[in-house]
């Protein structure tokens, strides 16, 4: 029994340090990939809000297939790096394994494409669910994100869902603030000062409104004449909203614009029509 148990001791004896320190190191890695994983849902949680939750979310689903993954990793590296010591050569095996993942690599190349740009979108805080976003010629409301594909839902109610990977240049209309630039167009018969004091006591009224004045964050202000043209002058507005709230700024706007001008007798531009007047052509036959 003795002489058995000789080579197995001589075994633990030579090689045990080793093999525990690869475990020790596994555990290790596991252990700050564990930490990690953790701090990236601590800090998309810190801020208070209903898009801050969905960004928790959105993070915790990440970092639920980081751990995964890299958990993975880990255990395969360290198996690679153990078997040797019981006298498997794991040069073939490393082969094969390189190989199979090189085929994979070619044969899901879109899917990795797509993970890469979501993992990207989510690191980068780039949108999240229920923002409104442009991408492309395609505006609309973010309704679900994964790291292979984005879903929005356009003007029209239809759920458009858009590979991470197809999605180059984002315009993210739901952050920070919105800016919008209102033209009038006066009539070109009609002098500019009277438009142009109306417009700027309707901003100033505009600005006080109670009702309108939290979706503001600067203005509505005069700019001056934008343009000349046949038609009339251009007079321009400019505002700067709280985000998506623009385009009910602008509605407004347009509605007292109208009603001002109306009070105020002025015209705004006309179309031009021009009669010839002379001798009637003879018709050829």
């Amino acid at each position: 029994m003795t002489d058995q148990l000789l080579p197995w001791m001589g075994f633990a004896l030579g090689n045990g340090t080793r093999l525990l320190a690869i475990l020790l190191i596994a555990l290790l890695l596991n252990r700050l990939l564990r930490a990690f994983t953790r701090r990236l849902v601590q800090a998309a949680g810190e801020t208070p809000g209903r898009a801050a939750r969905m960004r928790e979310q959105e993070t915790r689903a990440l970092a639920t297939v980081l751990y995964s993954a890299g958990t993975g990793v880990i255990v395969i590296v360290a198996l690679l790096v153990a078997l040797p010591v019981f006298g498997f050569n794991v040069t073939s095996l490393a082969a094969a394994a390189g190989l199979a993942g090189l085929a994979l690599a070619l044969g899901g190349q879109h899917l990795v494409r797509d993970v890469v740009n979501g993992l990207f979108t989510v690191f980068e805080d780039q949108y999240s669910v229920g923002d409104t976003v442009r991408i492309g010629d395609l505006t609309g409301r973010v309704e679900h994100l994964t790291l292979r594909r984005t879903v929005v839902r356009d003007a029209q109610g239809a759920l458009v869902s858009i590979p991470n990977g197809e999605i180059g240049r984002v315009a993210n209309l739901s952050r920070d603030w919105g800016q919008l630039f209102l033209d009038t167009v006066v009539a070109a018969d009609q002098p500019l000062d009277q438009p142009a004091a109306a417009l700027e006591a309707l901003a100033a009224e505009f600005r006080a409104d109670p009702a309108w004045s939290p979706t503001l964050l600067d203005g509505p202000r005069l700019l001056g004449v934008e343009s000349l043209g046949p038609a009339g002058a251009t007079l321009r507005l400019q505002a700067r909203t709280a985000p998506g709230r623009q385009d009910d700024v602008a509605r407004e706007l347009r509605r007292r614009i109208h009603n001002t001008f109306a009070a105020r007798g002025l015209r705004l531009d006309v179309v031009q029509r021009v009669q010839l007047i002379g001798e009637e052509l003879p018709v050829r036959p």
